[in-house]
């Protein structure tokens, strides 16, 4: 798996998450959470015993560990930041269903994936749908790819800038 897709998977995770039960405190809830996925990487590296209740003693991250970070948290600060926009494009696109009744799995994977497509120039807007369809389908039902890929694609086809940006 690329170094990309995995953080925009730990970005759908951290939006999951923030979406069920929204921090009082982003900065630390961010930190928590980069500590946690590398408490729990580290633990499975030595055979997945479990530690209940002992602060793990971590090693400073690696630099993948840190480029993973470095690309997933812009992503995750974007999304939040751009919610209710985001929000509102969904609701405009997603025909028959109110927002709260999208697994929050998928809205989480939507809102990354839309924050991407608007707001991100350096990301084309294929490369985002695709990402969003496969995490779709790994992470969410059997019919959630299509319904992901089939709203975005509304979305694409809206958007006034180019597909890729040539340098």
């Amino acid at each position: 798996m690329g170094k990309r897709r995995e953080a925009r998977e730990r970005a759908v995770q951290f939006l999951f998450q923030h979406d069920l039960n929204p921090p009082e405190n982003l900065d630390a809830a961010l930190a928590e959470f980069w500590h946690s996925q590398r408490a729990a990487a580290i633990a499975a590296e030595k055979g997945g015993l479990a530690t209940w209740g002992e602060e793990a003693e971590l090693p400073p991250p690696t630099p993948q560990e840190t480029a993973l970070r470095t690309f997933a948290e812009p992503l995750i600060r974007g999304a939040i930041e751009h919610r209710v926009a985001i929000d509102d494009q969904i609701k405009k696109y997603a025909a028959n269903w109110e927002l709260h009744r999208i697994a929050a799995v998928d809205r989480g994977i939507l809102r990354l994936a839309i924050y991407e497509m608007l707001y991100r120039d350096d990301i084309p807007p294929i490369v985002s749908i695709n990402e969003a369809v496969d995490i779709a389908k790994k992470f969410s039902t059997q019919d959630s790819g299509k319904f992901v890929n089939g709203l975005l694609d509304k979305i694409k086809g809206e958007l006034m800038r180019p597909a890729r940006i040539i340098k």
